[in-house]
């Protein structure tokens, strides 16, 4: 197979499930065609380890920065507070080191909904923030969709610039996100599962909106599905959109890369 360039515009090579042979992965990833990888942040927690894979691997790696839906908790001023340090530490002041989203945020009522209206607040925050500081979101939501629209809605957004990550979203929500500006839809492993709703989606959204990601080490694609994700994997996700758009890989390959340059400015 031909090799064109990709990015993985979602991926946590940081998580401990690459402690073992992390540097062999970026090796495999290089060698694969992936050559820029987003990193999203989650919480303080995983800060560190996130700012060290990424340090180690500049040039490949950018990062964003943000609380996960699932990070809001009792402490989640704190938390709310350190994505806010951090980002003033790094990007208003020229760093080379910037941030180059706000995410991963927005709202999950899968795990929980002890703390929902909590997320919603923190979600309405970090949108704010990425506003203040011209960058886009990178937004999960699970089984909380109408919450992020009341969210978005609230804030009378029309120029907002970002990605639904993991999108598992219908056609119909998918047009309802591109009212509040330019939103892209974040394409996984999920597409090359059997019966994929995303699969049908995906007929009618232009390329020009479709990111590829991986969420590694989670959400594997066919034929690897049930053992450990990596970014390594982003072909074939590209392979099956060029399958049902009906177009080239190279396509593929040239206008999800260009998307997510645009968007992350990388």
């Amino acid at each position: 197979m031909e090799k064109y360039r990709f990015i993985d515009t979602h991926t946590h090579l940081y998580d401990e499930a690459f402690d073992g042979d992390r540097e062999e992965a970026f090796a495999r990833i290089a060698e694969a065609g992936v050559t820029d990888c987003i990193f999203p942040g989650i919480d303080m927690e995983s800060f560190a380890r996130q700012s060290r894979v990424a340090e180690q691997y500049a040039g490949i790696v950018h990062e964003a920065i943000g609380l996960h839906p699932t990070s809001v908790g009792e402490n989640w001023k704190d938390e709310l507070d350190f994505v806010k340090s951090k980002l003033k530490e790094r990007n208003a002041n020229g760093s080379s080191n910037r941030y180059v989203a706000v995410g991963e945020i927005g709202i999950d009522g899968y795990w929980s909904k002890e703390f929902i209206q909590e997320q919603k607040l923190v979600f309405k925050e970090q949108i704010l923030l990425a506003r203040e500081y011209g960058l886009p979101v990178i937004v999960h939501v699970r089984d909380a969709i109408e919450q992020v629209f009341e969210v978005m809605d609230e804030l009378a957004l029309k120029d907002l610039e970002g990605v639904f990550h993991a999108y598992s979203g219908s056609y119909e929500t998918y047009c309802r996100l591109k009212g509040y500006g330019d939103i892209k839809i974040g394409i996984g492993g999920v597409l090359t599962y059997k019966n994929a709703g995303v699969a049908k989606v995906i007929e009618s959204v232009p390329l020009e909106d479709i990111l590829l990601e991986t969420d590694a080490p989670w959400l594997t694609p066919v034929p690897y599905r049930g053992k450990r994700n990596e970014s390594t994997y982003i072909p074939i996700i590209a392979q099956k959109v060029a399958e049902i758009k009906g177009c080239s890989l190279e396509q593929v390959a040239n206008v999800t890369t260009s998307n997510a340059k645009l968007l992350f400015g990388i």
